[in-house]
């Protein structure tokens, strides 16, 4: 079903992404954490409806995967909310480079799999949710592999190299 991609990134959605990457280095070794506050999108939209929505995100390293911690900062409709409701907290999604979008799509809505929201970064990454939570409990989040992408998972990954534990939260940008 994951189109034989590795995940890469397994993400939490929480209430707090500072708090929880602090905790998530304090319990689990994870991390350091690279913070990012108030993403903004180029585009957004969910369930086929525009909707930019405004998250927050901590990203560290977690044995051979990324780990994203993400808060919703604006409320209403987005793929967070899709799972969990305002105080909740759990797994989100985990997250695949693929060699093509379109393909992908098609792979997953030929398995009865509908987008929850596709969106673009201000630099332009495009990436998408696809709703698998009937079948996994979580969904899985899809971008094609490009340089900028792979060289921040590296940024992430390196980071990670001989950490000591101290400063686990870092601003990012």
């Amino acid at each position: 079903m994951l189109l034989n991609a590795p995940i890469v990134q397994v993400a939490y959605f929480v209430g707090d992404a500072k708090a929880a990457a602090e905790r998530m280095a304090r319990t689990l070794g994870a991390g350091p954490f690279f913070f990012i506050p108030r993403i903004e999108l180029e585009w957004g939209e969910h369930r086929g409806a525009p909707r930019k929505f405004l998250h927050s995100s901590a990203y560290g390293q977690w044995g051979d995967v990324m780990m994203e911690l993400v808060q919703q900062d604006d409320e209403g409709p987005s793929p967070f909310r899709d799972v969990y409701a305002p105080g909740e907290e759990g797994i989100h999604h985990v997250a695949t480079m693929v060699d093509s979008l379109p393909e992908t799509y098609r792979h997953y809505s030929e398995l009865g799999f509908g987008v929850a929201a596709k969106a673009a970064t201000l630099t332009g990454t495009e990436f998408a949710f696809i709703d698998t939570v009937a079948v996994l409990g979580h969904m899985v989040e899809i971008y094609e592999k490009s340089p900028q992408l792979t060289a921040f998972y590296r940024l992430v990954r390196d980071a990670a190299l001989g950490w000591d534990g101290r400063d686990p939260v870092r601003a990012l940008g």
